[in-house]
């Protein structure tokens, strides 16, 4: 079986998880604590970070954007990249917004701080990133929510790497308990349509030691 080399609160490995869940492609996870540089780890991926995916034949696939693509090339069914050039593009447009964007105006500020800094000694979290990343909540859920009222998904008329790239950071933060989805009705509705799809559900299961999730996290009406 295939074998995914994951963290639970990584968007990364989020997105990828979820990629493989609604390809209905089996896996093994194995929890990697990255920080810790095993060298074990570091013959599989170098860089030393995670996720990594390891098919049943050998082949090794780092990166959630170069496994993603891979998993669109070798199984294509259902397509969740787009079938035309403009839809691929859109797509990837988002993907980037969230996994970079999103993620250094956001993630980054809060999940960072406050469970990474921790899990790899690295002291305290530090207060002013912390509001920084607050203050970028509002108007990302704004747009989320923009798009989501123009849209079937974020992307457009079908489900793609965009609207699971945009879920994958989301459901870190809400993990934390750092949003306020009534701030935007519109991106909470199109978070609870993503958060009832099967494959979100082993995220919904996902527990990390020395923190406990809100007790409506792993609700699908909030």
């Amino acid at each position: 079986m295939r074998i995914l080399h994951h963290f639970p609160l990584s968007p990364y490995c989020r997105k990828v998880r979820l990629t493989l869940g609604e390809k209905r492609l089996p896996y093994e996870p194995l929890t990697e604590r990255f920080w810790e540089q095993r060298p074990e780890f570091a013959r599989i991926n170098p860089a030393r970070e995670v996720p990594v995916l390891v098919e049943d034949n050998g082949l090794t696939i780092p990166d959630s954007n170069v496994i993603c693509e891979y998993l669109e090339e070798a199984y294509a069914d259902p397509c969740l990249l787009g079938r035309t050039l403009a839809e691929r593009v859109e797509v990837r447009r988002l993907e980037a917004w969230f996994d970079h964007k999103f993620a250094r105006d956001v993630t980054s500020n809060i999940l960072g701080e406050k469970v990474f800094k921790r899990l790899s000694g690295r002291g305290n979290p530090d207060g002013n990133a912390l509001r920084v990343g607050y203050a970028n909540i509002r108007p990302h859920l704004d747009y989320i929510g923009q798009l989501a009222e123009a849209r079937t998904w974020l992307a457009g008329g079908f489900l793609s790497l965009a609207d699971f790239a945009a879920a994958a950071h989301l459901s870190c933060l809400d993990f934390l308990g750092e949003i306020d989805w009534s701030k935007s009705p519109a991106a909470r509705d199109w978070y609870a349509r993503i958060k009832s799809r099967p494959c979100f559900r082993a995220l919904l299961n996902d527990r990390v030691p020395g923190i406990n999730p809100p007790s409506y996290y792993g609700n699908l009406d909030f």
